[in-house]
């Protein structure tokens, strides 16, 4: 049961995200059936799924939410801000009754009852509000209307469409034609009838006691087909009877049809169900294909299709024959995509991971000894094994690998919520949605999205007057952009707000001490402070921002994920945010290097070349590579590693955010496959390391940071001529 109940859970918030999504596109204009359709087959599935787990109170909050929504999709109410927030707020609470189940708790507590209930009677307001009224127009005025507009024939049109031919019997049996024409009236309205004599026989053939006639009959009426063939039902068998609906009516099938759950159903079984054909006409329509099934056996010829049957027989349209055949052909088609997935939960497959993660280790120690023995045909047999563990690895890491656009989607609400506190009006706009990272990353990063994005919010975007004054759109914009580079994952938090002003950044970190009065930095340096603790330029503290805490937490998260935050701004135009990460955390290719006794893995996505380092090359902390001052460090002395230097010396020249910088290692010993070890917290403020793994011999090799190092090269020399041998402040950090 707790296996169901944890699947329950996990689906329903699947179709939760899908509600949120479909209600803010609705308050963004959209007016496609199916959105609405959608949100509402979201919500009927939690409300099901609820009651089969016998979680009550979720199914019963639920049906409030879709009492709203059907009359949404009905057309008897009109979508308003005020519905939508309701509506929100209506998933909200779901969702935290969702959270209690998850842990484990199957009830609901007063407060969240509370809550729940302040809920409800915020959407009862909607659906009770001349709700009633509403409704009975609905259902008398359509044809009144018509006949106002079109006359006659529109009203007509507009009608059932009932062909009866009577079998010669129903006199004999005692009933009466025009009986069951007159019982029609208790359902509507005739508006037109037609008495058909082409059955009539020459008078000497006529007998007294049989019925001859037929009719066509155009009825005004908003009974449904059942209801209209029950007034036939004592001659059903001695009639032939067609039934077709209005013109609007098919419209109302087809959404019908649309809606109905997700099942495998016969094509007969669907059409039922919408009410579009008869329990009935199906039998009559399966004896005749059984019937004509057996006569095109003995003749070799292909069996006749149930839907041709139907529509030749005029027992339905064929626009809603060719709706039901879509949506059996889609329910097949989900089942049959459903059975090629397994649902498995993320500790086994962390579990996995960790298993690969010791087996590249062990293939690295057998290819080792393999050779060292000098055997060529163990070698041979090793390196088969190698690649087929790189095989494995890879395969693995793919099975924890999810889009971001999951991530990305829950931001909509998010810039809907903070716009209407703020008052702006603010488009969100996603690309590369489908760009996919590891499972682990994807959940670390949302935090420091949302701080990126409430800032953009609320420091980036200016109010509306202002905007309008300097010539720039009134709605303001914010993106949120992903893609791969150079084995890394790139997401850009973009704004077209006033952008990031150096002076006053600098100005406020020479109040907060962050810098000294007199220090000399560059303008990238200067905007970087906005990622020191407790800087802010708020003037005044509101809900979302201004505390100074936000901003330095988004740079240590994102370090924690071996990544880096860059920003970009120009006053005026707006501000770019550039958060690069790995896309695994768990397995990469290195570059294994040693200085002295010591091994340094460097990954192998950021190695541009390498080279031999020779002393006319150099000056200072800066080597000149084919004419480009390349910065470097010397692991040696950054990292204090006893021994002499080597007569040789090596460069490995890495590339992180577009900059380009030098590691001077003792020797080069090829790539590596490296499962990475996190850092105990007593390592944490080690600068320039991003973590560690084992060797194939055993020893522990640490995996360097490259971000950190580049940035450390390139401000060497800066760091030198500080006042006073001061260090830059954006340093410390690391």
């Amino acid at each position: 049961m707790e296996e169901i109940v944890s699947v329950f859970a996990q689906e329903a918030r699947e179709q939760l995200t899908a509600m949120e999504d479909g209600l803010l596109r609705m308050e963004q204009g959209d007016h496609d059936a199916e959105t609405i359709n959608g949100i509402f087959r979201a919500a009927h599935t939690i409300k099901g799924a609820s009651g089969v787990v016998e979680i009550h109170h979720i199914e019963k909050f639920t049906h409030i939410l879709e009492n709203l929504l059907d009359k949404l999709r009905n057309g008897e109410l009109q979508v308003s801000s005020e519905m939508i927030t309701a509506l929100l707020q209506g998933c909200d609470h779901i969702g935290a009754l969702l959270d209690r189940v998850d842990q484990g708790n199957m009830d609901e507590d007063p407060e969240q009852k509370q809550k729940g209930e302040a809920s409800a009677d915020a959407l009862r307001a909607f659906t009770s509000g001349g709700s009633a009224a509403e409704t009975k127009s609905s259902m008398v005025e359509p044809s009144v209307a018509n006949v106002e507009r079109a006359g006659g024939d529109q009203a007509i049109s507009d009608c059932w469409h009932i062909s009866i031919r009577f079998g010669r019997d129903v006199l004999k049996m005692g009933m009466e034609p025009l009986a069951f024409l007159r019982y029609l009236l208790n359902l509507g309205e005739i508006a037109h009838l037609a008495t058909l004599c082409d059955g009539m026989p020459q008078a000497e053939d006529m007998d007294p006691e049989s019925c001859y006639l037929g009719f066509e009959i155009t009825l005004r009426s908003h009974a449904t087909k059942e209801q209209i063939e029950n007034v036939f039902s004592f001659c059903r068998d001695e009639c032939d009877l067609y039934i077709l609906p209005p013109n609007s009516k098919m419209d109302d099938y087809l959404g019908l049809i649309e809606r109905l759950p997700e099942e495998s159903l016969r094509l007969g079984e669907i059409l039922v169900r919408s009410g579009a054909l008869t329990q009935e006409e199906l039998d009559q329509g399966l004896r005749r294909q059984k019937a004509a099934a057996r006569i095109a056996e003995a003749t070799e010829q292909p069996s006749p299709q149930l839907g041709d049957i139907l529509v030749e027989r005029k027992m339905v349209q064929p626009e809603i024959v060719e709706a039901a055949a879509a949506k059996q052909k889609q329910v097949a088609e989900k089942k049959t995509a459903e059975a090629r997935l397994i649902r498995v939960q993320a500790d086994k497959l962390d579990q996995l991971i960790d298993l690969v993660g010791e087996l590249v280790i062990a293939g690295a120690s057998a290819n080792l000894l393999a050779q060292k023995s000098g055997q060529s045909t163990l070698v041979e047999a090793t390196s088969v094994l190698s690649r087929l563990v790189e095989n494995i690895r890879d395969s693995a890491l793919q099975l924890r690998m999810v889009q971001i656009g999951e991530t990305f989607n829950k931001f909509n609400r998010v810039v809907r919520d903070v716009s209407k506190e703020l008052g702006k009006d603010i488009d969100l706009v996603i690309t590369g949605a489908e760009t996919e990272l590891d499972k682990s990353v994807v959940e670390k990063i949302g935090d420091p999205l949302m701080h990126l994005v409430r800032n953009a919010l609320d420091h980036g975007i200016e109010p509306a007057e202002v905007r309008a004054a300097n010539g720039k759109p009134v709605k303001g914009r914010v993106e949120l952009n992903a893609f791969h580079d150079s084995g890394s994952i790139v997401i850009e938090v973009v704004d077209d707000g006033g952008g990031l002003k150096a002076d006053r950044i600098q100005a406020k970190a020479i109040e907060k001490g962050l810098i000294q009065p007199g220090q000399t930095l560059s303008e990238q340096e200067i905007v970087n402070l906005i990622f020191e603790a407790g800087f802010s330029t708020m003037e005044k503290v509101s809900n979302l921002s201004g505390r100074g805490v936000g901003m330095d937490v988004v740079r240590r998260n994102i370090q924690a994920l071996r990544g880096q935050v860059d920003v970009r701004t120009e006053v005026g135009v707006g501000s770019r945010f550039i958060i690069r990460l790995p896309l695994t955390l768990a397995i990469i290719d290195g570059f294994l290097t040693s200085v002295g006794d010591a091994s340094y893995v460097i990954p192998l996505d950021s190695v541009v070349e390498c080279l031999e380092l020779r002393d006319d090359d150099t000056r200072g902390h800066m080597l000149n590579l084919r004419g480009e001052v390349l910065p470097f460090i010397r692991l040696r002395e950054f990292f204090d590693v006893e021994g002499e230097r080597p007569q040789r010396e090596n460069v490995v020249v890495i590339s992180a955010s577009g900059r380009k910088a030098g590691i001077v290692v003792d020797q080069l010993l090829g790539e590596f496959q490296t499962v990475i070890k996190p850092l105990g917290s007593l390592f944490k403020h080690l600068r320039g390391i991003g973590g560690s793994t084992i060797l194939g011999t055993g020893e522990v090799a640490l995996i360097l940071d490259v971000a950190a190092l580049t940035q450390l090269a390139g401000q060497t020399e800066e760091r030198r001529q500080l006042p006073g041998g001061q260090r830059a402040p954006a340093l410390e950090s690391h």
